[in-house]
């Protein structure tokens, strides 16, 4: 068990502490939602949570195979949806990888991805969008 702690710090803005290692960050609604847009939504957390969760578990699978990330990036687009409730309604990611498309490791790094578990968290009426880019051939 993981506690984090949030404080309401006023102006629609929260500090949230990372209990274990005493990490903060910040949020503040978005400017379509009232507030100031100055740092990290709650909605971008969510989005944010999956990039990190994707490139972590795929960082552990490549370790177990001695297999090199580096240089490995992700971009993910948080869409919401323009009815209400207030919700996001899809995330793109894109996986940009130092590796050729033709790796030997390049299914388990796919299915790993898919394993994710911010992926098995997500509410299913979530679109996830997943396109892969692969360094070229040397």
């Amino acid at each position: 068990m993981i506690e984090i702690r949030i404080d309401y710090t006023g102006e629609l803005h929260c500090d949230a502490l990372h209990e274990p290692s005493g990490t903060v960050l910040s949020t503040d609604a978005p400017v379509d939602n009232h507030g100031r847009g100055e740092t990290f939504s709650s909605t971008d957390l969510v989005a944010t949570a999956l990039g990190t969760c994707m490139a972590t578990v795929m960082g552990i699978a490549a370790q177990r195979k001695n297999l090199s990330l580096q240089g490995m990036r992700l971009a993910v687009r948080k869409y919401m949806a323009s009815d209400q409730p207030r919700r996001i309604e899809r995330l793109d990611v894109e996986i940009f990888m130092p590796l050729p498309e033709d790796h030997i490791e390049r299914k388990l790094l796919q299915s790993t991805v898919l394993g994710c578990p911010v992926q098995h968290s997500i509410h299913p009426d979530i679109e996830v969008v997943i396109n892969w880019h692969w360094a070229a051939e040397e």
